[in-house]
């Protein structure tokens, strides 16, 4: 039995820009061990946030295939790949995604309710991941009345919820300083490895990036060790 829980073959798209079709990226390979760390690093442009679509089925890949735990999810429709993608995978992004209404506790609770009902033992583990992420004197603060930094926790936080097996972080820095930005990291690969869940992260930063177990270098459309 296979112990990859992400595995991306022969990864293929292309966009149009007038006339001119560019290939971002052509026939792209990844693997993912449980509970590994694995980063990403390209130039701008290169391709990065497209593989990462793919692999979490928010984009269709134009060739090959992406597999969750062994399971293709080519065919799937909309709404069962969005209720596989809730349990499986858990995501970070650059610009957080917070809901602006609503408190860093309800935040995190909002990817429990995509898979039903929220009650006293998810409120609970959701407290308690604000803790883990230094944030449990800021559970009832919105957006708004946090930092950027502490807006990435909660992030991290929220993608935790659902216990997930594999977290897809995004340049998860790229909108903090030097200073915070070290924290996050720190905070996403600890809570990350105390979960069991892998990581694969994007970054242009090669620090954060030599803090992975794994490091990967997209150019010209395929992923190099």
């Amino acid at each position: 039995m296979s112990d990859f829980v992400l595995t991306g073959t022969g990864l293929r798209k292309h966009y149009r820009s007038g006339e001119r079709a560019i290939e971002v990226l052509r026939a792209a390979d990844i693997t993912v061990l449980a509970g590994e760390s694995v980063s990403i690093r390209g130039e701008s442009g290169s391709g990065k946030t497209t593989l990462l679509n793919l692999l979490a089925g928010l984009d269709a890949s134009e060739g090959g295939e992406v597999a969750w735990a062994g399971a293709s999810i080519t065919g799937l429709s909309n709404n069962a790949l969005a209720g596989r993608r809730a349990r499986f995978l858990g995501m970070v992004f650059q610009a957080y995604y917070l809901i602006p209404e609503i408190d860093a506790l309800a935040n995190v609770l909002m990817a429990r309710r995509m898979l039903g009902r929220v009650g006293t033992t998810e409120r609970a583990r959701a407290a308690a991941l604000l803790a883990r992420v230094g944030l449990a004197d800021r559970a009832h603060h919105l957006p708004a009345h946090l930092s950027g930094g502490e807006r990435q926790r909660v992030a991290i936080a929220r993608a935790l919820m659902n216990e997930p097996r594999v977290i897809l972080a995004d340049e998860p820095t790229g909108n903090l300083d030097e200073h915070t930005g070290d924290a996050v990291i720190e905070v996403l690969l600890g809570a990350g490895a105390e979960q069991g869940a892998a990581l694969v992260l994007v970054t242009h930063n090669p620090q954060h990036a030599a803090k992975c177990g794994r490091s990967l270098r997209l150019h010209e459309g395929m992923l190099q060790g």
